[in-house]
């Protein structure tokens, strides 16, 4: 059975921590109508000597409770700023979420965009 590109969303925008050793949702999708593909980027070029981020992926392989799936650790100013969160191919109920989290420095503005594709069999 063909597989194709239903739709496409894009997520971007930026979020400033409230306060340091609190998770900020950058992205965190419900259930989608069919399975789906999502990656993205974060820019740390805001961070300066001092600062310490955690980036965190989650997904809930079994359609309810999300686990973590990966986490990146950032410390003082980046030589390259920008963060690639790979493609990942998710279950229509698998709860993609990623969350930053800053733990030392002043608090910083991080943007990110995000784009995930959901498929469709035809």
């Amino acid at each position: 059975m063909p597989v194709r590109i239903k739709k496409k969303e894009r997520v971007q925008g930026s979020v400033t921590p409230t306060s340091l050793n609190g998770e900020t949702d950058l992205i965190n999708l419900g259930d989608q109508d069919d399975d789906y593909i999502i990656e993205g980027q974060i820019d740390l070029s805001n961070m300066q000597d001092g600062d310490k981020v955690i980036i965190r992926v989650y997904i809930a392989v079994d359609g309810v409770n999300q686990r973590k799936s990966d986490e990146l650790d950032f410390t003082d100013a980046q030589d390259i700023p920008v963060v690639r969160v790979v493609a990942h191919t998710i279950p229509y109920n698998g709860k993609f979420r990623v969350t930053i989290m800053q733990t030392a420095g002043t608090l910083r503005t991080f943007p990110y965009s995000f784009i995930y594709q959901i498929m469709e069999t035809i």
